[in-house]
């Protein structure tokens, strides 16, 4: 692997680090010759052949909160579960959701997965994926829940923060990058959710209807990705149905698809509390329930008695897990959990994940980099800025060792060169209730991270902290007003109603930017919010995201231009919510049934209605595809609809322009790769990191398509020099193949395409047209 680099230019009198610090390249030679889940199965028949019936079912059910069984009787060690993917969860008691407090479990919390995505570099995520492994061993886990790679179908996603992107091939790209880093350090993956799980409403039982083309071209493909080029040991099944049959025991998911096209060889689990039959999912593919053995524990026995199950698919389940088992070395029990899971090398990790993801929006009269040459008092505004984002809401946490807040960050890195003034201008503590967080268990369940005492009233808390923000502002040469979501806001088990900005943001930053012009507005966030009024009065905008440990520290050196930044949109940012593709098709949200409590909070809670939820109930709802293949950007280009930031969007200190744009050849046909090239052209006074896009348009085809569909991207480093720096973008003519719903098949269309070479979805610099031969 190529090392991180710190680029360097000479300014004037002094030497000044900026650029993007380098972009490590994700390890070519990184390939699994030899299948490591296949490299046993002489060992595995024999062990099975020694195993009594009950040993089998045992394996195939939650033994504690976050493990199942392995085989005490032949020295196997049980499969121990690590919750999330974005950093390892703290311990907790085996049959509860309370913590152990536990003084060695405190670890590194990485940015979160639209953030990675942000990065738009498959060597970062390979790094992020070794981090993850490292903690992981250290608290001797032997598989990670994740990585979380469901596409970004609403604006308005609870976990859009989790997940990676709107567009499949840049979460395929993400997904396999990181699935290495993870097993390539001695730990399996469990890609998730399995699949459609697009939406947090009613997702424990909603029934979504989707086109087979758009399911295969849209939604599956970087679960395919991570399966057939990453070799990913585990998929988690989702809650909800697709097409009418739960994902946990659907049969052309887990089998014909997963199994039989895709050749997957590894172990299923099923989401905690998704599982909702005995016969039917363990014949599917399913592996393992968890966290408990409704359906199969007893009720499998009982069904093997009685003939509804045969013992040979019973000992197929339990050679899936085994190959997992053998294939990854379990950590023994008096070496895990005895030092300090949170090391330096992943925080470093984690702060060159936050320093590339964050995505310079607007930027009117180079505002930023700040100047501290001139700027001598900075206000820093908004409660955000001095709050700490690993926990909060409902799902995945994460107990940091620490966590650089923004306001931290910006201290860090400026120290006396100007004086600093915060307030804290609104109050998230009105937010919706929630859980506490995972980093200090479920007892905060019914209240909101970063919630308060008993308030004031609300009308002259606003009132207070709006007017001592006004007075903060009127005297600075300087605002920035951080401001965005967060954990609480956006979270597992609920979507946001809108994308408008909580508590009070706008009014308040209005206000301060009638007595300050130089603002510029930081929305900390997962998913896209409503920037309409925050792009009327303020000249420069920055994308930051739920970033990890070093999150401040990452954002102070993109303010202060210690780094140029490089990150790039993961999603469109709409002008309005109602011009996404769920919402503008009516199909989001679904009216043909109430909001339910969620699956996994009534689990969590022990809740009288999660019998009802875990029973699969109908009648809760159908999400109805309407859109079919027209996500995210597809659907604004090919309506024509505009939107505020593209798909791909994002801008540096430096600009960049491209030229000699060409493919290698005119004319491909399938199992060739086209080439392209072009050079890119330095034009400013910072060393920065760029991402050329490459489109495809089909030119007068026969079959319906999106407008264009990205193929093709590269993160490279363009130095500052008179010479343009070489680019190249390899696009495999597979991946111009459509799925033919009568043939039940990938199909190559012959004819004409345009190249697209793009700075992102709406900047088109360059085209090539080629043609496409079968």
């Amino acid at each position: 692997m190529k090392k991180l680099l710190t680029f360097t230019v000479l300014l004037g009198a002094g030497l000044i680090v900026f650029g993007c610090k380098g972009d490590p390249t994700l390890p070519r030679d990184v390939k699994n010759y030899d299948d490591p889940l296949m490299q046993h199965e002489k060992e595995i028949s024999g062990i099975i052949s020694k195993m009594t019936l009950e040993e089998k079912v045992a394996m195939l059910h939650g033994k504690h909160m976050f493990t199942s069984e392995g085989v005490p009787s032949q020295g196997i060690a049980d499969m121990v579960y690590a919750d999330g993917p974005f950093g390892i969860r703290e311990e907790m008691e085996p049959h509860s959701w309370n913590s152990l407090h536990l003084t060695t479990d405190s670890a590194t919390f990485f940015p979160t997965g639209s953030a990675l995505a942000a990065t738009w570099s498959d060597g970062i995520a390979y790094l992020y994926g070794t981090g993850m492994a490292r903690e992981a061993r250290l608290r001797g886990k032997d598989m990670i829940l994740g990585p979380a790679i469901n596409i970004q179908r609403i604006p308005t996603g609870g976990r859009t923060y989790e997940y990676l992107s709107e567009d499949p091939y840049l979460s395929s790209v993400l997904s396999v990058a990181y699935t290495k880093g993870v097993q390539n350090n001695g730990v399996a993956v469990c890609v998730k959710h399995f699949a459609l799980n697009n939406q947090e409403t009613n997702r424990g039982s909603v029934n979504v209807i989707v086109s087979p083309r758009a399911m295969r071209e849209i939604y599956l493909p970087p679960f395919e990705a991570t399966v057939v080029e990453g070799n990913a040991f585990g998929v988690m099944s989702a809650y909800n149905k697709i097409n009418g049959y739960w994902c946990a025991e659907n049969y052309e998911l887990l089998n014909s698809i997963l199994r039989k096209d895709w050749g997957f060889k590894g172990m299923v689990i099923s989401d905690w509390g998704g599982t909702h039959s005995t016969v039917e999912s363990v014949v599917a593919g399913l592996n393992v329930e968890m966290p408990n053995s409704q359906y199969l524990g007893q009720a499998l026995l009982d069904s093997v008695a009685a003939g509804a199950v045969s013992e040979d698919v019973i000992d197929e389940r339990v050679r899936e897990i085994l190959r997992v088992r053998l294939a990854v070395d379990p950590v023994p029990e008096n070496k895990a959990n005895v030092e300090m899971t949170a090391k330096p090398e992943q925080a470093q990790i984690a702060y060159q994940v936050a320093l590339q993801s964050i995505v310079l929006l607007k930027n009117e009269g180079s505002l930023l980099p700040i100047d501290l040459n001139k700027v001598k008092t900075i206000a820093v505004i908004g409660d955000n800025a001095d709050k700490i984002m690993a926990t909060g809401g409902v799902g995945a946490g994460v107990k940091a060792l620490y966590e650089i807040t923004p306001l931290a960050g910006l201290k860090n890195r400026i120290g006396d060169k100007a004086k600093i003034v915060y307030a804290q201008g609104y109050t998230s503590q009105q937010a919706r209730g929630g859980f506490g967080g995972f980093g200090g268990g479920f007892g905060g369940f019914g209240r909101r991270g970063g919630a308060t005492a008993t308030p004031a009233k609300p009308d002259d808390t606003a009132k207070k902290l709006q007017d001592e923000a006004v007075k903060v502002a009127k005297s600075a040469d300087m605002v920035l007003f951080i401001g965005g979501d967060n954990r609480s806001h956006e979270t597992e088990g609920s979507d946001r109603r809108s994308m408008d900005l909580p508590y009070n943001q706008e009014n308040v930053l209005e206000a301060v930017a009638k007595v300050n012009p130089n603002v510029v507005f930081i929305a900390v966030a997962g998913a896209p919010v409503d920037l309409n009024r925050v792009q009327a009065c303020c000249p420069a905008i920055v994308q930051s995201w739920f970033n990890g440990t070093e999150g401040g520290n990452a954002l102070a050196d993109i303010l202060t231009g210690e780094s140029s930044p490089s990150g790039r949109l993961p999603f469109s940012y709409p002008f309005n919510l109602e011009d996404s593709p769920a919402y503008a098709t009516g199909s989001f949200p679904q009216t043909d049934a109430p909001v339910n409590q969620d699956v996994f909070v009534s689990l969590v809670q022990e809740d009288s209605k999660a019998e009802e939820m875990l029973k699969g109930a109908t009648g809760r709802g159908t999400a109805l595809y309407s859109e079919d293949m027209l996500v995210g950007y597809r659907w604004f280009d090919t309506k024509q609809k505009p939107v505020m930031y593209p798909f791909g969007y994002g801008l540096g200190y430096s600009e960049i322009e491209y030229s000699d744009f060409a493919a290698d050849k005119s004319e491909y046909r399938d199992g060739e790769v086209i080439t392209v090239t072009l050079k890119a052209h330095n034009k400013g006074k910072y060393v920065q990191c760029d991402v050329p896009q490459v489109y495809v348009h089909r030119v007068d085809s026969k079959i319906e398509w999106p407008y264009k569909e990205l193929k093709g991207f590269t993160k490279t480093v363009i130095y500052i020099n008179p010479d343009p720096t070489d680019v190249e973008i390899k696009i495999p003519v597979e991946s111009l193949k459509y799925w033919d719903e009568a043939k039940h098949d990938w199909v190559l269309e012959p004819g004409k395409i345009e190249l697209l070479l793009a700075h992102d979805a709406g900047n088109v610099a360059g085209k090539v047209e080629l043609r496409i031969e079968n």
